[in-house]
């Protein structure tokens, strides 16, 4: 809305806009359905002087917003089914530990502030910010589509990671069971795999995992970014606390199944207990860790800044001075408002002197802790094609 102050001398000159400040949802990392890179048409919320739903035009409360008076209430999930053409997906990063994924969701409901495949969505012609935690995509036939690339005569086993870009375990697993399917063809095929996950969800299925890790052919690893709830709740909405994760590492242990840590991402000024969350993991179970700093791609840049401006908005600059520095960018590139370096050779543990010391923390913490003495690999020598077209024998 538009105002115009020619008649009070007190308001300046011209038109003023005023905007509507960017305000928290409950339950959802994201604060705006923010445009994605191949939008036409941009619109931007400004006051027009009726206030915001539960407000009267004052601005005060009318006792019909029910979310409270710190975040407004929470869209509803919509599931799309997709029909997948393909399951596996390959890359050639040199800094990835697998050759190969399968990611049986498309966006994701834990709504994680950080996660770098929100960008992804503007594929799908959604919003990386709001729509990436509120509109999901299962692929519906995901099962099938593996089994038939994994029985190919010209399929070559490699490590295959469940969930590299999305959690397999988002909520709605517990109704469609897509990542439960994949782990029945991988099982069924004596194929090795890894899955990564910030649920407890993995737990349902330690009926299949346990016996397959006896096998060394399954591996799990649980990302904790921080043991503080309060953080974690703004950071990962609706992911498992974590504490409740903690849990879940202790529970895969004591069933055998071998069980990391993921400590990513680092973000400066904001996960500030590392060395925290890797004891708690070594209690818990955990036998081995890794680390990434924050990435910021595409319009995640202007998502994770507008998080900080809606939760830490004293440390927002603070915050993105560093995560600059941890990717040792020049003063052109600080002053072009980049704040992230994709060259594969960095782009996940970051460069220069502040990367360094994260780098350090990690290692002299790992080895006080006796993390990553031993990675027992996974055994693709027990592959099998033939059991998924009906020849042979499982045993």
């Amino acid at each position: 809305m538009k105002h115009s102050s020619a008649t009070d001398p007190d308001l300046p000159e011209g038109p003023v806009e005023i905007r509507i400040p960017v305000q928290a949802i409950r339950g959802r990392g994201a604060a705006t359905a923010m445009p994605h890179r191949f939008t036409r048409d941009v619109r931007e919320v400004v006051d027009d002087g009726w206030g915001r739903v539960g407000q009267d035009a004052s601005g005060q409360g009318n006792g019909d917003d029910d979310a409270g008076e710190d975040c407004a209430p929470a869209p509803a999930t919509t599931v799309h089914l997709e029909t997948a053409r393909s399951a596996i997906c390959a890359n050639d990063s040199p800094d990835i530990f697998f050759e190969l994924s399968v990611n049986p969701y498309r966006g994701c409901e834990h709504g994680c502030i950080y996660c770098y495949a929100r960008p992804t969505h503007s594929y799908l012609n959604f919003s990386p910010g709001l729509d990436f935690e509120t509109q999901i995509v299962a692929k519906h036939n995901i099962a099938e589509v593996l089994r038939s690339e994994l029985s190919a005569p010209r399929y070559v086993p490699r490590l295959i990671n469940i969930g590299s870009a999305t959690d397999c375990y988002q909520p709605v697993e517990r109704e469609l069971k897509l990542t439960r399917s994949l782990i029945e063809v991988m099982r069924d095929a004596r194929h090795p795999f890894s899955l990564i996950t910030k649920s407890s969800g993995v737990e349902r299925d330690l009926d299949l995992l346990a016996p397959l890790a006896a096998q060394r052919l399954a591996a799990v690893y649980v990302t904790i970014t921080t043991l503080d709830a309060a953080l974690a709740r703004r950071m990962e909405p609706r992911a498992a606390a974590p504490h409740r994760r903690l849990r879940t590492i202790r529970a895969l242990a004591e069933a055998g199944v071998p069980v990391g840590v993921s400590v990513a991402p680092q973000i400066p000024f904001i996960t500030e207990d590392m060395e925290q969350v890797l004891e708690a993991a070594r209690d818990a179970g955990a036998r081995t860790a890794f680390y990434t700093v924050l990435r910021l791609p595409w319009e995640l840049d202007t998502l994770f800044r507008e998080w900080l401006t809606v939760h830490y908005p004293q440390r927002a600059a603070r915050v993105m001075a560093r995560v600059q520095d941890l990717h040792n960018l020049t003063d052109a590139q600080r002053g072009a408002g980049k704040a992230y370096n994709s060259d594969f050779a960095s782009r996940m543990k970051g460069s220069g002197l502040w990367a360094d010391l994260v780098r350090q923390r990690f290692a002299t913490t790992c080895r006080r802790l006796g993390l990553n003495r031993e990675r027992e690999g996974l055994d693709l020598g027990q592959f099998r094609p033939g059991l998924l077209r009906g020849q042979g024998s499982l045993f």
